[in-house]
């Protein structure tokens, strides 16, 4: 395909997400369907437009003047590309199946357009309702940080330590230029192409004997930060696709108990083959049924070491990653997952020994899913209580401090934004 074919494509994509408001991955698979002439290059780089897009849909949009997918293409091929208006027209010549010329008042608009008055909620490619609560968390940050949450974000891997080291992983990776990251001691950075996408990191020899796991920089220090060690009985009470669990397993160097589960058990179904690979011990209980299925960790009340909830969350810290899923948040969609929170922390409550931890995760940035749920629960249960920890010093110098827990960013700690706080259950009074 020729450039101008594949920005024709982009618009057809961010036509049918606006129109049937559904996920960008969903959309750019029907596409390839429908296009299977397309190769993988072609595909990859019509995602790439795509998401750059919607990573900037406000801010283009508002210096073109209008918010169609065309608009959005244009705008942000300037924002998040630096392309100068001449090249953008030359892309656009009608000709090849490129899209059709710039018209007079599009090339003015790449002149002239300026985010100079832009509302912030504009300036920083976010729905306008959610900017209180961001402002909230993020203070003077709020701009800085949201755009920095409306760019690309990086390419990170966990070095499974069961396997293999971080310097011999980074050695046979030598041909990814992979660098150690700033924060996660078992963490590489791997360099995204001119294209904005990575290498294909499941294919490497490394992956397939489990020595490294995808895993954003945030997400690896959260799970390290939750204390896991050697000889504990740990649950992941939302364990998903298993990334958490197996880096709790290479915390405990595999001696202990680590059991992993999930409300959604369609979520567990990819845990198994990663364990596997990682050479990960864990014990995966799929709840069965229906919506009034048995709980399946009624044994282990009142004897676990430590918990790890990974909360159900609105992932607005992840917005790098889906910038789709901010256009598609409603005011609903956070109320729902609020309730869903207290839910799951009241059951991580009742897990807990007397002198047992629990630590909450989200990948948001949003007060009321992080300081306020943990306030909460600490006063819907007397016998939990917020408890604290020594952050490692680079850690403690580039995170957020909240009234509850510790916010990382992307502008502060250059990961997604999770948000992570320790409790602990009071140990039984004589």
């Amino acid at each position: 395909m020729t450039p101008g074919a594949r920005l024709s494509a982009a618009i057809e994509v961010l036509a049918d997400i606006a129109e049937r408001r559904r996920p960008v991955a969903d959309a750019l698979k029907d596409w390839g369907l429908a296009h299977r002439f397309a190769g993988s290059g072609d595909r990859a780089t019509i995602a790439t437009l795509v998401y750059d897009g919607l990573r900037r849909r406000a801010s283009a949009a508002w210096i073109m003047g209008e918010d169609t997918p065309r608009a959005v293409l244009i705008g942000s091929l300037r924002l998040q590309r630096g392309l100068a208006a001449r090249t953008i027209a030359d892309l656009f010549t009608g000709e090849r199946f490129a899209p059709p010329p710039l018209t007079d008042a599009e090339r003015a608009r790449l002149e002239t357009g300026s985010l100079a008055d832009a509302p912030v909620h504009v300036a920083g490619d976010v729905p306008e309702w959610v900017v209180p609560s961001l402002e909230r968390a993020l203070g003077d940050d709020l701009l800085p940080e949201l755009r920095a949450l409306a760019r690309r974000a990086p390419l990170d891997i966990r070095v499974n330590t069961l396997r293999a080291t971080r310097e011999g992983a980074r050695e046979a990776l030598a041909h990814l230029n992979a660098e150690p990251t700033p924060l996660a001691p078992d963490g590489l950075r791997v360099p995204l192409g001119e294209d904005g996408r990575g290498p294909a990191l499941h294919v490497e020899p490394e992956f397939l004997e489990g020595w490294f796991e995808i895993q954003d920089e945030g997400s690896q220090l959260a799970a390290r930060l939750s204390g896991a060690g050697p000889g504990m009985t740990v649950v992941d009470l939302c364990a998903g696709g298993g990334g958490k669990t197996l880096a709790l397993a290479a915390l405990m160097d595999n001696e202990g108990r680590l059991i992993a589960t999930d409300g959604d058990p369609r979520r567990l179904a990819p845990i198994h083959e990663r364990l596997r690979r990682a050479g990960a011990a864990a014990e995966v209980r799929t709840p069965r049924g229906g919506k009034g299925r048995p709980d399946v960790l009624t044994d282990l009340d009142g004897t676990a070491d430590l918990v790890l909830v990974d909360a159900p969350c609105t992932g607005s810290g992840t917005w790098r990653r889906n910038p789709d899923a901010k256009w598609r948040l409603r005011p609903g969609s956070l109320s729902t997952r609020v309730a869903e929170q207290e839910a799951v922390l009241d059951r991580a409550a009742r897990l807990l020994r007397p002198g047992g931890r629990l630590v909450y995760v989200t990948c948001s940035l949003l007060p009321e899913e992080n300081d306020a749920a943990v306030a909460g629960l600490t006063a819907r249960r007397d016998d939990v209580v917020p408890a604290s920890l020594d952050l490692p010093a680079e850690v403690a110098r580039k995170v957020r401090r909240t009234a509850h827990g510790v916010q990382m960013s992307p502008e502060r700690t250059g990961t997604d934004g999770f948000y992570v706080a320790w409790l602990e259950r009071m140990p039984n009074r004589p």
